[in-house]
């Protein structure tokens, strides 16, 4: 998910004492609140920028380096089967979203992806993804900081700044700065903040890619088609970090005025992020080969507009860090605050984020954990056995084979490739 969401108070009955209950989110209140009538629908252009924002995100930084170890024909069939992939579940989503809807059973709208969690299978399957959510949100910003310390190291060029670790220092230098932007009670002040990291994301993206071709064309590296095997999870876990945001289809799809077309704007957004990130990917290992490093940007050099690329992100994933915090902060505010914003929490929140992020020491090999250990289950175990529980009376065998094959495959990804990041993670890089 790549972007925020906002949270409703309760709807109570008409006792003496619904003023309270409001201030007291219920099991099945939604997370998200429905649409009212006067909020302007989506037009089919804006549509497919909302998906193209909610989907691309800073993992796509590291794709090259993915691209180096499972080399590049291995990588560009990674990226485009997971983008089929998840195109396919966060349709299995919208529909088991709208079949749910259809029944009158009681319940609220599901609005969000807790709320079909809820209906579905009760309290534990809101209570599943909520905690999935909150993994792969933090683990987001978990990369946010790797990338911020790790890119101020390579500009600094040193090993240890008064008596910490040069990547130590840079996330402690960010930590009360944190604080105070992750403090902001409304996302309402931070919004302009969204629409400033899309348009670097897109820039720096399109620079680094121009300074790919002219690096190919004065170099060209030698290059392998594949990295064998052993591999395989870890490139997996990369490209489903990159193609995260199945958390936003089903308010995405709810804004839509053309509801009939959503599936085919998401899969024309779908084929568009692919062929992005996969010239993204094959044009950065192209261009540097073995030398590629986990984050792309660092291979720039230390030109002018290697600096500014640099520094645009690193400013960016900065400011980005509070609004997808903010769903974290929601949830743990419902679950443990009565949803009534509580300080204490968020302050603890960023600190765990940050410590985690001291002691992750590659930004690639976090984001195939992330990918591997939240992100499969969110984006193909959780869609595929929902559908399968509320369509299971009216699908037929070939249905049934098909859910049941998405659930078992994300599952043996999400382990195997879990295993896989960890080993990198805590192996010794030479």
């Amino acid at each position: 998910m790549r972007n925020s969401r906002k949270q409703e108070s309760s709807s109570s009955s008409s006792s003496s004492n619904s003023s309270s209950e409001k201030l007291k989110p219920r099991e099945d209140t939604p997370l998200l609140p429905g649409k009212t009538n006067n909020k302007p629908l989506s037009s089919q252009p804006k549509t497919f920028a909302n998906v193209f924002i909610a989907v691309v995100g800073a993992g796509v930084l590291g794709l090259p380096y993915a691209f180096k170890r499972t080399g590049w024909l291995m990588g560009l069939l990674m990226i485009f089967s997971v983008a089929i992939l998840t195109y396919y579940c966060m349709l299995l989503l919208v529909h088991t979203r709208r079949k749910l809807d259809s029944l009158d059973n009681g319940f609220s709208k599901s609005n969000s992806f807790g709320d079909v969690g809820f209906r579905v299978c009760g309290s534990v399957g809101r209570f599943v993804v909520d905690v999935m959510i909150i993994l792969s949100q933090a683990g987001f910003c978990v990369g946010y900081l790797i990338f911020i310390a790790n890119t101020m190291v390579n500009f600094f060029d040193e090993s240890t700044i008064l008596g910490l670790s040069a990547k130590g220092f840079f996330i402690w230098v960010c930590f009360p700065f944190q604080l105070g932007l992750n403090s902001i009670a409304t996302l309402t002040h931070l919004a302009p903040l969204s629409i400033f990291a899309d348009v670097v994301d897109l820039g720096a993206m399109g620079v680094v890619m121009v300074e790919d071709v002219i690096a190919f064309m004065t170099q060209m590296p030698e290059v392998r088609a594949f990295g064998g095997m052993s591999v395989f999870f870890y490139g997996m876990g990369v490209a489903v970090y990159a193609f995260e945001g199945i958390g936003m289809v089903l308010p995405l799809e709810a804004e839509a005025k053309d509801k009939d077309k959503f599936g085919n704007i998401l899969a024309w957004c779908m084929v568009f992020i692919a062929l992005i990130y996969g010239s993204f990917g094959a044009f950065g290992y192209f261009a540097f080969g073995e030398d590629t490093k986990d984050i792309i940007t660092a291979n720039l050099g230390a030109g002018v507009v290697s600096v500014l690329v640099q520094l645009g992100l690193c400013i960016n994933l900065f400011f980005t860090f509070p609004l997808m915090m903010n769903p974290v902060y929601e949830i743990v505010e419902r679950r443990f605050w009565g949803g009534i914003y509580c300080l204490w929490l968020r302050w603890l929140l960023v600190l765990l984020v940050s410590l985690v992020a001291l002691f992750v020491p590659n930004f690639a090999d976090f984001l195939s954990l992330v990918g591997s250990s939240v992100c499969c289950g969110l984006g193909f175990v959780l869609p595929s056995l929902f559908h399968l529980l509320v369509f299971k009376e009216e699908m037929g065998w070939k249905q049934w084979c098909l859910d049941m094959a998405i659930i078992i495959l994300g599952i043996v990804l999400g382990v195997s490739g879990t295993w896989s990041a960890l080993v990198e993670i805590f192996s010794v890089k030479v």
